[in-house]
């Protein structure tokens, strides 16, 4: 039997020596650079930061816990110091569209002048217009218009009169009017009376002439509205005037400051038209009793119009703007226009147009969480469609989906110079380039955060950076070297291998800070190696309830787990669980039963719908083991069942195929199997071991069951050769193992695997093809020619027969089948 060499308490554990870091604490260490630790990444990041064309948009991969958002902020804040400085933008009144807003662009840090400026304007314009009105010139020219209007009226009228008492006609006024009657005498009229006592002759004449006065004054009375009408002209004319004197005079004022700028100098040119156009309507309305001022989108008067809406304000030193939206709905994207009510009904202006992070974030660069955007509704729609159109329009999701009926305000799109960095996770990206064909012509640059890196001498070092960043960052105190080598230690743990550190920095800020606290119990002004392993031992304590009781339970004999002793058909495999931030495994039992069949292994967990298609997969493969080695000369005529025991939710992975092969093999040889060794390992079709996840999680489940019934020095765990490499086993397990009382073995193939758990040599074919006797290759073989050859027995008895069975560990080399049955498993 070939000796398996037990694994050494050197290759359990990898320290890190304090003293190659290269410093006393943290305090000595440089600033660090993700680079260090991400180079593909901050490589592809700047790239896409910095290349001036449409659709370098980032996508920034990593894990959940990475930093990733502190690492893409870190690299913003040294890109958004070079760079065209942004703008910023305004809304205004559209005067010759009141559905509209127009929009403004000034330099950065030019904005809040101008939105003072004019808020200074609204606020003095009122009483510059009430000063004009109300100053004499204008009341005396206003008057002198209006009574030269009567007196040419009044002189119409008379010169009527005196035509019409020419001719025996007197134009009278009377409560109901002007009219006309025949005089009597110069100052008399007649009297109906009078009037009927005329002659018909003379009654004819009269009442001819009194319908030719009235058709006089009709004519008359019909040029006095247009008189008025140049009347008011020439009033609204000297109302003009004085507004453009006086109102000018304020305009004229702000003007220099923009001379520059001459979209904001036609913005005044319009303000001064409206003024000299509306101004008497804005003269009442300063004098109205309504001190709520309201602008609607129907073009109301209101001082509030020439006011500026400063919808997004930048700081004069040029800096580009980094914002981080973390709540990405669509109107907190691309903006929104909000009402209010007034008297019942739903108005809104300009001045109600609300900024989004398009917005600003509009000249800088826009950070977002991938999944938060594409889980708000049209939220991932109108991101798209404003990086495509390379401008943003203000649209609420009611006019998106079209629910909206009523007339809203327009503003005008703002172009948009920007980068968008988003942030995800790995699935997420794929499933975005797959399935969205707008995503790649957008998002052109990929930047995959590293999951782990290599640990070496080096890299370590630049960890070590990693470890004083993230205490500086939290406030904590510094830490000793041996402090950080510990750390380091435990991102190899997290990354459950030897020779790689995890990246994931949200467990290492844990456990710094509780570290810290640790610390700062007993006083100390630095983070020890001792508070970094208390604080890791209080993370363990406290995520260990579920993990004591299953402990519990197989102290108590309720889970039935045996650590010594033989037994055929069952192996003690390992599960792993995962739950929340804690990790742990315990052993479970695995049994195998062979008997006569059709050449079917039956996982008892798939048949109840308990089995992942990972873990049926690998029992798909020790059938198509059985088959490759012993089948090739004669049908494989058994019916082997798997199962795990007291397994009651769903088992998954392939970890367990190499302690399933273990226990079908025990069954079918009829040899046993040592309970005091449990197995982790999956195997291919051609019973190489390969390697599992959580190997240090399993070995310590089993140590922790074997410790608490004692140690017995029979004890240990068969692992994958390849998982050695693995290893970061806590103290307790290595000092076991140091001292003879705990095992570990790797294996590379199912044989070396079977030799151990058995004490039988597994057979090795000799050039012949034949292997030996009494091991266990030999064993299954003969079993499984004994089963073939009952069932060809029973295929060819006649009814009510029975075939004859034979034991076949009483074979004696005469008596044994024919050798062909095991030759062509190593002839091929």
């Amino acid at each position: 039997m070939t000796k398996i060499p037990e694994l050494g308490p050197d290759v359990l554990y990898t320290a890190c020596d304090p003293s190659s870091l290269g410093f006393t604490t943290t305090e000595e260490v440089a600033e660090f650079d993700p680079a260090l630790i991400h180079p593909r990444a901050v490589n592809a990041m700047f790239l896409g930061l910095q290349m001036d064309k449409p659709g370098y948009n980032v996508f920034v991969l990593g894990d959940s816990g990475s930093g990733r958002h502190a690492i893409v902020r870190r690299l913003l804040e040294q890109v958004a110091q070079a760079g065209p400085p942004p703008k910023d933008w305004c809304y205004v009144y559209d005067f010759s569209a009141p559905t509209r807003a127009r929009l403004l662009q000034l330099p950065c840090g030019r904005g809040i002048q101008l939105r003072n400026d004019m808020q200074d304007f609204a606020g003095e314009i009122g009483p510059a217009i009430a000063s004009a009105f109300e100053s004499n010139r204008y009341q005396e020219r206003v008057e002198a218009l209006q009574a030269d209007e009567k007196r040419r009226e009044e002189a119409a009228l008379v010169q009527l009169g005196e035509a019409s008492r020419g001719e025996s006609i007197a134009l009278m006024r009377t409560p109901q009017g002007l009219i006309f009657a025949p005089l009597k005498d110069s100052e008399e009229t007649l009297t109906e009376d009078e009037f009927a006592k005329l002659p018909e002759e003379r009654q004819r004449i009269l009442r001819a002439k009194v319908n030719e006065y009235y058709e006089k004054l009709q004519r008359l009375t019909y040029e006095f509205p247009r008189w008025r009408r140049n009347t008011r002209k020439a009033i609204k004319k000297v109302s003009s005037e004085a507004l453009r004197l006086t109102v000018g005079h304020l305009i004229a004022e702000i003007k220099p400051a923009y001379a520059d700028l001459p979209a904001v100098l036609e913005y005044f040119d319009t303000i001064l038209q409206d003024v000299i156009e509306t101004g008497e309507s804005l003269h009442e309305s300063h004098k109205s009793d309504d001190d709520t001022e309201i602008l609607s989108i129907s073009g109301g008067i209101s001082v509030q119009r020439f006011m500026v809406n400063l919808l997004v304000e930048n700081p004069t030193s040029g800096a580009r703007p980094i914002v981080q939206e973390c709540n990405p709905t669509l109107g907190n994207l691309v903006g929104r226009v909000d009402h209010r009510v007034h008297m019942g009904t739903m108005l809104c202006d300009f001045m109600l147009i609300k900024a989004g992070a398009l917005h600003r974030a509009n000249g800088g660069f826009l950070l977002l969480d991938a999944l938060d955007v594409l889980s708000r509704p049209q939220a991932w729609e109108g991101l798209k469609r404003a990086l495509r159109a390379g401008e943003i329009r203000t649209e609420s999701l009611a006019d998106v989906i079209g629910l909206n009926s009523v007339e809203q305000l327009q503003p005008e799109p703002v172009p948009l110079d920007i980068k968008v960095i988003l942030v995800g996770e790995r699935q997420t990206y794929y499933l975005l380039a797959d399935l969205d064909p707008d995503f790649g012509s957008l998002f052109k640059i990929n930047a995959d955060l590293e999951s782990e890196i290599n640990r070496t001498a080096k890299s370590s070092a630049d960890f070590a950076k990693l470890i004083a960043a993230l205490a500086r960052a939290d406030h904590l105190r510094p830490l000793s070297a041996p402090a950080v080598a510990r750390m380091i230690e435990h991102a190899s743990r997290l990354a459950g291998d030897a020779q790689k550190l995890s990246t994931l920095t949200l467990p290492l800020c844990n456990i710094l800070q509780e570290s810290d606290y640790m610390a700062a119990e007993v006083g100390a002004s630095r983070i020890e190696r001792t508070h970094v392993e208390a604080a890791l031992m209080e993370h363990r304590r406290r995520n260990q309830r579920v993990e004591e009781a299953y402990r519990e339970q197989i102290l108590r004999g309720q889970l039935l787990i045996d650590t010594s002793g033989e037994h055929i058909g069952q192996v003690n495999g390992l599960a792993l669980i995962a739950l929340g931030e804690g990790t742990f495994s315990h052993p479970v039992r695995i049994t195998a039963t062979a008997r006569m069949g059709e050449g079917e292994i039956v996982d008892i967990e798939r048949e109840v719908e308990l089995g992942g298609p990972i873990h049926s997969k690998g029992v798909l493969i020790l059938s198509s083991f059985l088959a490759a080695r012993f089948g090739w000369a004669m049908p494989l005529s058994l019916r082997a069942t798997l199962v795990f025991e007291q397994s009651y939710s769903e088992v998954e992975g392939d970890s367990a195929s190499l302690a399933e092969l273990a226990g079908l093999l025990s069954a079918l040889s009829g040899i046993p199997i040592r309970q005091a060794i449990a197995v982790s390992g999956s195997v291919n079709q051609f019973g190489v071991v390969q390697p599992v996840g959580g190997i240090n999680e399993k070995v310590q489940g089993f140590f922790e069951v074997c410790a608490a019934r004692g140690l017995s020095g029979d004890q240990g765990v068969l692992l994958p050769a390849a998982n050695v490499c693995h290893l970061m086993l806590p103290e307790n397990v290595v000092a076991a193992v140091r001292e003879g009382r705990f095992h570990l073995w790797a294996v590379k193939a199912i044989d070396e695997a079977m030799e151990l758990l058995t004490g039988v040599t597994a057979g090795e074919p000799d050039a012949s093809g034949e292997i030996p006797q009494g091991t266990v290759n030999y064993q299954v073989a003969i079993r499984l020619a004994e089963l073939a050859e009952l069932w060809q027995n029973i295929a060819g008895a006649s009814p009510g027969s029975r075939p004859r069975r034979r034991n076949s560990r009483q074979h004696s080399p005469e008596q044994a089948p024919e050798r062909h049955f095991i030759r062509p498993w190593m002839r091929r």
